[in-house]
């Protein structure tokens, strides 16, 4: 028996006007522009799910665009009013929504410093996984943060191997993600 995914991102993906080229795009009002879109140079990975711990629905392309439904679900109702945002998520399956392009400023690093710099939403490119600290990521995750990491180095040559980092590693004390399940060592040896 044959097994058919939905397309993987392949690392001939292109990005036009700051948008990735064929991801699915859901444009969000939470971004604004960078101090200097020329500065980019820091590709963060986060993780999230809506509710907590649980995967699938349009609840984070809700949240993020800001339509989310704070009668929907208990845990719904203390943040369905934050404006905050990502560049990108990769849904379990591999499945990559933008939200923001990446010329323009996403709202998701928050209180952050990476090598002495604050304000880490300034030059970063912030892309989100749907899943949780403690819970192993999907096969297609990692191809398509991989495909997705490449094309981003070639866009914006000043992000390296070592500017590639986790959303703990700019907030360490506040923030946990992308945690103990993400496996550097796979992704950095997928690009």
């Amino acid at each position: 028996m044959i097994t058919v995914l939905r397309p993987i991102y392949a690392a001939k993906t292109l990005i036009k006007n700051g948008i990735l080229q064929p991801a699915e795009y859901c444009q969000s009002t939470h971004c604004d522009e960078r101090p200097d879109p020329h500065q980019i140079s820091l590709l963060v990975i986060h993780n999230i799910s809506l509710p907590p711990n649980e995967f699938g629905g349009d609840y984070i392309k809700y949240f993020f665009t800001g339509c989310l439904d704070p009668n929907l679900h208990p845990y719904f109702a203390s943040i369905y009013h934050m404006r905050v945002s990502a560049h990108c998520l990769i849904r379990r399956d591999g499945h990559i929504l933008q939200f923001v392009p990446f010329d323009k400023r996403a709202w998701h690093a928050g209180v952050s410093s990476f090598q002495g710099v604050t304000r880490c939403n300034d030059y970063a490119i912030g892309v989100e996984l749907e899943g949780a600290d403690h819970i192993a990521y999907t096969q297609a995750q990692y191809q398509s943060l991989s495909n997705l990491t490449k094309t981003l180095m070639q866009q914006y040559p000043a992000i390296t191997l070592g500017r590639i980092v986790g959303h703990n590693d700019i907030a360490p004390g506040r923030k946990t993600d992308p945690g103990f399940a993400f496996d550097w060592s796979a992704y950095r040896q997928m690009i």
